[in-house]
């Protein structure tokens, strides 16, 4: 019996359902758990994240299996799917609870996420500079369970039907060799 040596990641790019959604689309991605990170309030609410003052960000763990997907693969398509080059921002969401974040878990992570960051902000992608922020993961808090799979609980939320069908046709059209639906 063969055992997965699986990694994890905790990224930020807004609203975590919005994150969540596009991410579960792709090959070698074994779960996504919403949560919070970045802040000094232990185990906090949405509502006190929300609240902005908590300092820290909304985020998604995310599980994935690296022979199938790169950490560094998975942090170009994160500087793809938001924008990266907006403080404390994602469209309408306001606040430092939405900004966009890497916090990273040993110095391989750490050496790829800062990698890629310059990488991407080279690349031409984005014509402002990336403002992600890059730190060490001191603790991940994972989110009520109602954040859980939102958007496929919840489609006919006007937020999440106005928001996250577009990030999701885009990872499509831009990741499509990458998805779970593509030819392995």
């Amino acid at each position: 019996m063969t055992v997965l040596a699986l990694e994890t990641l905790v990224i930020g790019g807004g609203c975590f359902w919005c994150v969540e959604a596009p991410l579960k689309e792709l090959r070698g991605v074994h779960a996504i758990e919403p949560g919070y990170a970045g802040g000094e309030t232990p185990d906090p609410t949405y509502e006190q994240v929300c609240t902005g003052r908590t300092g820290h960000a909304e985020v998604v763990r995310v599980t994935f299996d690296p022979t199938q997907i790169s950490c560094a693969d998975l942090l170009r398509i994160f500087f793809v799917m938001h924008d990266p080059t907006t403080l404390n921002r994602q469209g309408n969401d306001v606040g430092t609870q939405y900004r966009s974040a890497i916090y990273w878990q040993g110095a391989e992570q750490e050496k790829t996420a800062f990698a890629v960051r310059d990488e991407m902000d080279k690349s031409g992608v984005w014509s402002n500079p990336i403002v992600t922020e890059i730190a060490p993961l001191a603790h991940f808090w994972p989110a009520e369970d109602y954040h859980r799979d939102y958007f496929a609980r919840n489609p006919g939320n006007p937020f999440c039907s106005a928001v996250i069908p577009p990030k999701i046709a885009k990872m499509r059209r831009l990741f499509r060799d990458r998805l779970v639906t593509a030819a392995s």
